[in-house]
């Protein structure tokens, strides 16, 4: 029986939700995709959901899931690429699809080609040789990695003389922390430049627990770093975002926003927080999170593939 193929709509989120838990067990070991997550991807504002979602269903059966969008403006375009590892024709004809589309938003962009991202598994349900046969090759690598919490031990800690950490509290501390988010990711790979509005909405602004955000900052150097965390996801606590201007790193601020977000999941009752990080990062942030205890959870490659 051949596939059959359709976009996605906001009814079909829990089945999209039942197949990556599907694919999180047979990659991670346990489920760990959230019905709400799906349902904000599929609300993205940059998502045309009839253009830039596709389902594959074997029968009745959902077999097969991707999703794109375009945060660029110009040549970069990102798409999500789920299959079920005995349904990889599904996934070709998903790609097939995929690829068109990526082509035509580039293009529209005024862009000549389309330089296409894919977050996988290291270990993907997916055969890799068949991305590899159109083009596809892996350019980085990220580690997902997680920490056990212990409410006895890990306490909110005092900052030290001369360092001030807040809450993020109003909209000019949430203005404060855009503008640290695009200073010092800005030479990160991969970063793509948001603007306020646009960042609001990455971050789910409107469901976003800010009293989980903070600021940290010097008497000499003012607001000069910040953590986004998240305490919306079953599996454990989750740092979404964490960074120090250039000029304040060295200093332990990275350091002290851990274990402040440590410290608050903790006493929330959390028993696991963890977070994401780029392996070639050069401002230290793997040795920063080792040193406090974060361990690999699994591996992620991004793939890229060079359209024109």
């Amino acid at each position: 029986m051949p596939y059959t193929l359709r976009p996605a709509g906001l009814t079909d989120a829990a089945a999209i939700t039942d197949l990556l838990n599907d694919i999180d067990r047979m990659e991670i070991g346990r489920p760990e995709t959230d019905l709400h997550t799906v349902e904000a991807d599929l609300k993205r504002s940059d998502v045309t959901l009839e253009l830039d979602s596709w389902l594959a269903f074997d029968g009745d059966r959902l077999v097969a899931y991707g999703l794109l969008w375009d945060e660029s403006g110009g040549e970069r375009v990102d798409i999500d690429h789920y299959v079920l590892p005995d349904h990889q024709r599904a996934g070709e004809l998903l790609l097939d699809a995929m690829e068109v589309r990526a082509l035509d938003k580039a293009r529209a962009n005024g862009a000549s080609r389309a330089v296409v991202h894919l977050h996988l598994n290291t270990e993907p349900t997916i055969d890799t040789r068949l991305i590899e046969q159109r083009g596809w090759f892996a350019v980085r690598r990220y580690h997902v990695l997680h920490r056990p919490l212990d409410a006895a031990e890990d306490l909110v800690p005092q900052a030290p003389p001369g360092v001030r950490l807040r809450a993020c509290t109003d909209e000019a501390d949430r203005a404060r922390v855009h503008a640290l988010y695009q200073s010092s990711f800005a030479q990160h790979f991969d970063f793509q430049s948001r603007t306020y509005d646009q960042w609001l909405e990455d971050v789910d602004a409107d469901v976003l627990d800010w009293s989980l955000v903070w600021i940290v900052g010097t008497e000499e150097l003012g607001d000069a770093g910040f953590l986004i965390a998240r305490d919306d996801r079953e599996a454990m606590g989750w740092i979404r975002s964490i960074g120090v201007l250039r000029e304040a790193r060295g200093q332990g601020l990275g350091g002290l926003l851990l274990r402040h977000a440590f410290g608050a999941f903790a006493a929330r009752g959390r028993e696991t927080v963890g977070l994401g990080v780029d392996t070639a990062n050069a401002t230290g942030a793997p040795a920063l999170y080792a040193r406090h205890g974060l361990t690999v959870h699994f591996a992620v490659d991004t793939w890229e593939a060079v359209l024109k």
